[in-house]
């Protein structure tokens, strides 16, 4: 019931605990209502003030000054009803009243100035400065473009008042006019307080962190504008009243090639297409939007469904179409109520950008849409020099994908795709100048095998390779026809064994069967493809110098081809028993690994007495493989070396990339990060310079992430994680995708950055690759997610990720021990968040899962917790029911046996005796408290040097007791003196610090 003032303040009270909103707003509305019929007007002033509150920060702004208008009448007719903030509000509120009547334009421009004028007169009045109605005028000559230069200078010239702007926000205004003015580096700089230092207010940093977005990509500091969008749209996404902010974060994804992560931005935001209470903002929304559907529009994405106003589905190019008009009729509507242009030209040139960047800035978020790329950003990439462009005429473009395969080189593919594209499209014929028709024929069979051996289709490749091989066979070309039966054995050998797998689930006994039967027809196959090439070679020997160093086999060289094909039958041998050893790892039988060493040595010596350097590489680089997988790193390292010295010999440095990333993998294991990441640098360069298509980019990026966060170097951690997770997406593994954002989670917490690693770890809980992640990988994810919103102090956030977890978990018999941490963590999250009730419940579910799978140590935590909470929530009242909760600590800790893993008794005591004492001293009951702050330096005293930091906090709160609560400065001071040397002699300088720092303050005190 609101019958009574005082019924009424209590519901403005809670009400004003809830987040700006709909329900917020409707329910000031109410208030307002319910406040007037009383006869004083005193909780009408405070619910007026409330409402238009309501009204400002949810975009509302055709309504507010309406409220505001109700205000001043009252302010004029009864100011004893305004308390002394409320009368500070009166003059604080005619700025929103300006900017908002600018927001609409069915408001005349003279109307804005006439109540600049009146807002003036009143400042005089009060005995006010006049900074603040400068800033007014300022920002309508803005606006409308006119005098924009004089209005600047009148408001920037003048000192600050208790009324301007706060700091922040006064910041905020005087970059962006920078910005305007086409000085990014001047406009950065001017931030820099709020984007760096930590100035702020309710509504910074956040929204100067959207407009400095593409400032910073303009001014190629591409990680701080990374960072600020994934912290800032946080605290915009969704808000009515930051509409034009998330219009911002739109444009920045489109213009830093993030299209998909602009459409999730819009989907998120779909409400803000019907929020019309604020038609600039609305305007501003809009246009961001405009530029992200145009490019995709631009892109040939005009058919992609997107969120749009509710009510129907939309394509990007219908939509485009909607909100352009939308757009057109608000931006026609300012200009002619301004009679100026400036709104028109603004959107025009917001409109006319391109794309600040080549390739998408990897943010490291999980988006829907990825754009397709043809390159790589990569650290000293040169640009692709796959050789010549591809040739217009088909003869020299088949002769120089023959060129190309013969030497192995990567960029064959995309020529090879040419001609068959060609062939199909009609466009070419087959010329006899090529040679017989089969012979092509089997060469695009040998490049589709190879494709679709890439994309896990083993049973379609084999079929295009036994196709090759019965063509080969036909044009009298037995090495190229034994090397694709060779081939066949072993793929079709990979394929069986997927079948096997799935076979699996009928019955052991089969499988083991099938499986014996299947390796024993591979060992058959392979032993006549060497049988046949023995007899070949004694038809016509192979000559040795028949391919040297550097050359290249080709159709006018048909020796080296046949040296190609013989070795390319022995790597087939090799390929096969290194698959077989690895499937047995970790420890194979001593039958598969002694074959494996029999082929790889042969490989190398035949390689080697044929002068093929890249084949001796193979043979290296398959023994240091088994070598790394075995434990033997001694042994892989120098053979990896080897390997990459024979391809430096052989004129292929393509074939460097695998070697190196393998290499630089086990020079991470033993701590050598730098050389390692160099390593992982030209990988990836050469890769993208011959146009190796098939190299892991993805794991490559991760691991060089990895080893730039060892480096130190965080920012192209970062940096590399995001490309390596936007990879996995690509390659559709959604799992390495999330794991390796987790990672990169870790890496922004690491270094501070929180905010960053939450915005990461929520993509990956959103969208529809979450629902099909790894169960438990998912419950890592939402574990770190709750610890870390918990970390930015979002309690309610993080309380709700642990109870979905403390659900995701529950029927995991495996890992009892799990739930009663998730149990102890949810409870602190919900009464951090003031659910006590809730709270409550998670305590007790807590405490019966400790029954089930005992966790002392996060019960007591949990316990200690609650005892500080209900203190700090309730202050001496609470003194009873916090001190039960530490009582209950204590039956925990006495109750666990003695020798229980992972439970430290000192630790346990002195934490409940340190966490007794500040409640005791919070309800100043010194005494008491100071005899638990001794009973927790003795208890810390027994951890010996692992107690040490805890026993230098548990004296410093025994000696605020003793100080400023029994006013014994003397013993105090001396306590403190022999403390801060034992830290000093711990090694403990920071903690010796402030334990002396207090002691010279009682010095001062006692003198």
């Amino acid at each position: 019931m609101l019958d009574t003032p005082e019924a009424v303040v209590e519901a403005l009270r809670e009400n004003n605990d809830r987040a700006h909103g709909r329900q917020r707003t409707i329910t000031a509305e109410e208030l307002v209502e319910a406040a007037e019929p009383f006869e004083e007007p005193d909780v009408l002033v405070t619910a007026l003030l409330e409402l238009m509150s309501a009204y400002e920060f949810t975009g509302e702004h055709r309504k507010s000054p309406v409220v505001f208008a109700r205000l001043l009448k009252l302010w004029d007719t009864t100011p004893a009803s305004f308390s002394q903030w409320e009368a500070h509000q009166i003059f604080w509120r005619f700025k929103w009243v300006t900017t908002s009547l600018l927001q609409v334009p069915e408001v005349p421009l003279a109307t804005v100035h006439g109540w600049i004028d009146q807002m003036r007169t009143r400042y005089e009045a009060a005995d006010h400065g006049l900074q603040p109605v400068a800033a007014m005028r300022y920002h309508v000559a803005f606006h409308t473009g006119t005098g924009v230069a004089d209005a600047y200078d009148l408001w920037a010239t003048r000192p600050r008042t208790e009324l301007s702007d706060c700091e922040a926000c006064e910041t905020r205004h005087f970059a962006w006019h920078q910005v305007r003015a086409g000085d990014d580096a001047g406009a950065l700089d001017t931030w820099r307080p709020v984007l760096a230092d930590g100035m702020g207010c309710t509504e910074e940093p956040q929204m100067s962190q959207a407009r400095a977005l593409l400032p910073l990509l303009r001014a190629g500091r591409f990680d701080e504008a990374r960072s600020h969008h994934l912290t800032g749209y946080r605290r915009v996404r969704g808000n009515t009243g930051m509409q034009d902010e998330v219009g911002l974060h739109v444009e920045f994804c489109a213009l830093s090639r993030n299209e998909g992560r602009g459409l999730e931005i819009l989907a998120e935001n779909r409400p803000l297409f019907e929020a019309t209470g604020a038609p600039l903002a609305h305007l501003d929304f809009l246009t961001g939007a405009e530029v992200l559907l145009g490019r995709l529009v631009a892109d040939g994405h005009d058919s992609i469904p997107v969120a749009g106003p509710p009510g129907r589905n939309w394509t990007t190019g219908e939509l485009l179409t909607h909100v352009g008009a939308e757009a057109d009729r608000l931006t026609e509507a300012f200009d002619q109520r301004n009679g100026t242009t400036a709104v028109g030209e603004r959107r025009q040139l917001r409109l006319a950008q391109s794309p600040l960047l080549d390739e998408p800035l990897p943010l490291g978020l999980r988006a829907s849409l990825s754009r397709p790329s043809s390159a790589v950003r990569a650290a000293g990439a040169a640009a692709p020099a796959a050789g010549p462009e591809t040739p217009e005429d088909f003869v020299s473009l088949v002769r120089e994908a023959r060129r190309m395969a013969a030497v192995g080189h990567p960029g064959a593919d995309r020529l090879w795709t040419r001609v068959a594209e060609r062939l199909a499209d009609g466009i070419a014929t087959h010329d006899d100048r090529l040679g017989p028709q089969d012979l092509l024929h089997a060469e695009l069979a040998e490049q589709r095998a190879s494709v679709l051996a890439r994309e896990e289709r083993q049973a379609e490749s084999v079929t295009e390779l036994k196709r090759a091989a019965e063509l080969f066979e036909r044009l009298g070309m037995p090495w190229h026809a034994l090397s694709a039966r060779a081939r066949v054995l072993v793929w079709a050998s990979v394929s069986d064994s997927a079948a096997e797998s799935e076979a699996s689930q009928e019955g052991e006994g089969k499988e083991q069967a099938t499986e014996r039967l299947d390796e024993d027809a591979l060992w058959e196959g392979l032993d006549e493809a060497l049988r046949e090439a023995e007899r070949l070679k004694t038809e016509a020997p192979l000559d040795g110098g028949a391919l040297g160093a550097g050359e290249s086999a080709s159709e006018e060289d048909p020796a080296a081809a046949r040296v190609l094909e013989y070795l390319t039958v022995l790597y087939c041998c090799t390929f096969a028993a290194y698959g077989k050893v690895t499937q047995q790892l970790p420890e194979p039988s001593d039958s598969a690994v002694t074959r494996f060493e029999e082929f790889a040595r042969t490989l190398r010596t035949e390689a080697e007495h044929l002068t093929v350097p890249h084949h001796i590489a193979n043979a290296r680089q398959f023994t240091a493989d088994i070598a790394a997988r075995r434990g033997d790193v001694e042994h892989a390292v120098p053979e990896l070396r080897a390997a990459l010295k024979d391809v430096e010999a052989s004129d292929r440095p393509w074939r460097g990339s695998r070697p190196r990333a393998l290499l630089a993998q086990l020079l991470m294991a033993s701590n050598e990060q730098a050389e390692a990441a160099e390593l992982l640098h030209q990988a990836i360069a050469d890769a993208i310079r011959y146009d190796d298509r098939d190299f892991a980019m993805a794991p490559t990026y991760a691991l060089l992430g990895h080893a730039a966060s060892h480096l130190g170097d965080t920012s192209s951690a970062v940096r590399h994680l995001s490309e390596a997770a936007a990879r996995f997406d690509q390659d559709g593994n959604h799992d390495e995708a999330a794991n390796t954002r987790l990672q990169l989670a870790d890496v922004l917490a690491c270094a501070g950055q929180q905010a960053d690693a939450v915005a990461v770890l929520e993509s990956i809980l959103t969208g529809e690759e979450a629902s099909s992640l790894d169960e438990r990988l998912a419950a890592q994810t939402r574990l770190t997610l709750a610890r870390g919103l918990r970390e930015l102090e979002e309690f309610l956030p993080a309380a709700e990720e642990f109870v979905r977890l403390a659900d995701t978990i529950a029927a995991w018999e495996d890992e009892p021990g799990l739930q009663t941490m998730v149990a102890t963590e949810s409870a602190v999250a919900l009464a951090m968040a003031d659910r006590w009730d809730a709270a409550g419940t998670a305590y007790e579910r807590a405490l019966a899962s400790h029954a089930e799978a005992p966790r002392p140590s996060l019960v007591t935590q949990m316990m200690c917790e609650f005892a500080r909470l209900v203190m700090l929530a309730r202050g001496a009242d609470g003194l009873d029911t916090a001190l039960d909760h530490l009582t209950r600590a204590d039956a925990v800790r006495d109750a666990v046996p003695d020798g229980t893993e992972g439970f430290v008794p000192w630790y346990e005591t002195g934490a409940v005796h340190y966490r007794r004492a500040r409640v005791l001293a919070q309800a100043e009951a010194f005494p008491k408290a100071l005899a638990e702050a001794e009973a927790a330096i003795a208890a810390y005293d027994q951890g010996g040097e692992h107690g040490e930091v805890q026993r230098a906090e548990a004296t410093r709160i025994a000696a605020l007791v003793e100080g400023n609560g029994l006013g014994r400065f003397k013993e105090a001071t001396s306590r403190l003196a022999a403390a801060a040397d034992r830290a000093r002699k711990a090694d403990l300088a920071e903690a010796a610090q402030i334990l002396d720092a207090l002691r010279q303050d009682y010095g001062r005190r006692e003198a």
